[in-house]
């Protein structure tokens, strides 16, 4: 993908955000068809991969999240609705919550869409850390608990965050095939965020994770 091809990609993405609702409103975001052809082998990607904590601000063009979101949790059998990380006893308990400058949103993998959450830049409330609040993408992993039937509470957290391991660790890899920075992080006020994306008491924020282009030096 071109400079060029991403900053107009963008630009639809900020487009498809912002119009033509009313101010601290969004709209649903429908997601281009990942390119599943795109990216480094495997072997190459595995040597790239590395955390970052610099990120330059610009947005992520609606391909490259389509992509991304794709390679985290999505549909990678359509036949049977499974996906490209494994989930104890296919529950699929882990929600991907997508953090953007124009407001919050939930990954809805079966029709790779974005369905909104709460409008405004709410990225700051996605972690501590002083480049949350200027990166252009967090994603926050929630285990909704109401998903793991039969469950007892111990195994709840043990699965719940090991299913959430495979989604931040397949986002990894995908950073270092492509060449974004990103970093998993576990340090965010965890009341205050499961407020602002309206969960409910069953439903435990895991990790966050933020994404972008590497800063420029």
């Amino acid at each position: 993908m071109t400079v060029n091809h991403r900053s107009a990609a963008a630009t639809v993405l900020i487009l498809a955000l912002t119009c033509p609702v009313a101010a601290q409103e969004v709209a649903p975001v429908q997601l281009p068809l990942p390119q599943k052809e795109a990216g480094k082998p495997l072997m190459q990607a595995l040597a790239l991969r590395q955390s970052s904590r610099e990120f330059d601000p610009k947005p992520l063009p609606l391909q490259e999240l389509s992509n991304l979101l794709w390679a985290a949790d999505g549909i990678n059998r359509p036949e049977s609705g499974k996906r490209t990380a494994p989930s104890a006893v296919n529950w699929q308990e882990t929600d991907v919550y997508v953090i953007l400058k124009e407001g919050a949103f939930l990954f809805d993998a079966p029709h790779a869409r974005l369905n909104p959450v709460t409008g405004g830049d709410v990225r700051g409330d996605a972690g501590s850390q002083g480049f949350v609040k200027d990166a252009p993408l967090n994603l926050v992993y929630v285990a909704d608990e109401a998903k793991m039937t039969r469950a007892s509470d111990e195994d709840k957290k043990l699965y719940g965050a090991a299913d959430v391991g495979f989604i931040a660790e397949n986002v990894y890899l995908y950073c270092a095939s492509e060449g974004l920075a990103v970093v998993v992080r576990g340090s965010v006020d965890r009341p205050k965020l499961a407020a602002t994306l309206k969960l409910r008491p069953d439903q435990k924020i895991i990790l966050t994770q933020t994404v972008g282009f590497p800063k420029q030096k």
